[in-house]
């Protein structure tokens, strides 16, 4: 009875302390949660910001409008600049959680902050964000989340920033990215208005069983690749000739089988450099050069865009 009880006193302690800092981002079915990072800065997933000024609702029930400050979509990560009025930030945790730390993950999802235990089941869990891209490095955790709980924070048990919940793995399982210190350096860039980009072919591809199925259905012979079924206007792939139903089989001299193999590529590229594809279009193989620069776009009907 005197663990339980110890186990109410930090929950109650930390939902009063950290529990202003959590706010709404958006509305409806489609909104997620926040945290205040900084005075006037208010730290959410990508995935949650549907326009350029989305409405931030507080735990007292004020509404603010907010202007999207900077992005990083491939990593699920966006800082907006809005009146915070008298809601303190929350405080970074000062050493990464282990194996089995307990954690609260606190949301905005109706009425006040929810607050939910669980413990840590697992480090350096690999998903994919909003457009497909893998991100390394989550922190799996047991804590509860109901819809409308990603973007907002995952707390230790003294009430500081260990993560920002992001995913719901199913059975029980969530993930976070980890408030580490590549994770404070993302943020604070994100505060210095930047955004962050990552080379980007601009390419829809289809799953491997549709790419083969699809191939089949046109008398083309199996081959391992990734099939693209669309093309983004005006990106580094239309450019160097990429159309669609062609059939990627090789980036820069390594065979591709899968999306998260092309993305190692792509994650290897520094600024300035091209990349150098092998794609099959019919049973014609030939070389195409990509020079990258900034490229934005939203996901289309077709899948991803990597």
């Amino acid at each position: 009875m005197a663990l339980l009880e110890e186990l109410q006193d930090v929950i109650a302690r930390v939902a009063q302390s950290a529990g202003p800092a959590v706010v709404r981002i958006g509305g409806g079915w489609r909104g997620g949660s926040g945290v205040v990072v900084a005075s006037g800065y208010v730290l959410t997933n990508a995935h949650n910001v549907r326009s350029d000024n989305p409405t931030v609702t507080f735990g007292d029930g004020r509404r603010e409008q907010a202007r999207v400050h900077g992005l990083d979509v491939d990593g699920d990560l966006a800082v907006l600049a809005v009146e915070t009025g008298g809601s303190q930030a929350v405080e970074w945790a000062d050493q990464p959680l282990g194996l089995g730390s307990p954690v609260l993950a606190l949301a905005l999802n109706g009425g006040g902050p929810r607050v939910t235990f669980g413990t840590v089941s697992s480090i350096a869990r690999a998903f994919h964000g909003p457009r497909g891209r893998p991100i390394s490095g989550g922190l799996e955790h047991t804590a509860p989340l109901a819809p409308g709980s990603s973007g907002g924070p995952l707390l230790d048990s003294q009430g500081r920033l260990a993560g920002i919940n992001t995913n719901r793995l199913g059975g029980g399982f969530y993930v976070a990215l980890p408030a580490d210190e590549a994770l404070r350096q993302r943020v604070a860039a994100l505060q210095r208005g930047e955004t962050i980009e990552r080379p980007r072919l601009g390419v829809a591809i289809a799953p491997e069983r549709a790419a083969r199925r699809l191939r089949r259905a046109v008398g083309l012979p199996e081959r391992d690749g990734l099939l693209v079924r669309g093309v983004e206007v005006e990106s580094p792939a239309e450019q160097a000739g990429i159309q669609e139903g062609d059939l990627l089989i090789e980036a820069d001299g390594q065979a591709l089988r899968s999306a998260d193999e092309l993305y190692a590529v792509l994650g290897r590229l520094e600024p300035g450099m091209g990349l150098r594809l092998v794609v099959v279009r019919g049973t014609e193989e030939r070389s195409a050069e990509v020079t990258f620069a900034a490229v934005t776009g939203e996901e289309g009907e077709a899948g991803p865009v990597h």
